[in-house]
């Protein structure tokens, strides 16, 4: 058994080349091998989000506050609220963020395959994120 105090991992700014905005992401867990599952609580501003990209074994998103947007490629933006739970197939290029004027957190939950869990891609425009 191992517990992970609230607090003993820094949080840190999202990455530009990955992010829109002001985003903060909260370490949870990170499990090593032979498990492959790790988690983080990502916070978003009002108008920040991910770049489009791809988790190869899919991404489990619950969201804990906010409004936020998300969007598979291919289909319309749709907003999710506290209590939703997202599934993104592996694969499946997609983004996730917060609504233009309401900040949102959730909890994101991914495997990794080979070491990896996410393959970036390039940043939701302005024209994307607003429909």
């Amino acid at each position: 058994m191992n517990i992970q105090t609230a607090g003993s991992q820094p949080s840190a700014k999202g990455p530009e080349d990955w992010f829109t905005g002001t985003v903060r992401i909260d370490p949870l867990f990170d499990r090593a091998e032979p498990a492959r599952v790790s988690g983080a609580s990502v916070t978003f501003e009002p108008g920040a989000r991910t770049a489009w990209h791809t988790h190869p074994l899919g991404q489990t998103l619950i969201v804990t506050s906010g409004l936020g947007w998300v969007q598979k490629e291919g289909e319309a933006v749709q907003e999710v609220r506290p209590g939703d739970v997202i599934w993104f197939a592996p694969g499946e290029r997609h983004w996730h963020g917060a609504s233009a004027i309401t900040a949102m957190t959730h909890i994101a939950i991914q495997e990794k395959l080979d070491g990896k869990v996410v393959d970036w891609m390039e940043k939701v425009s302005e024209e994307q994120y607003r429909r």
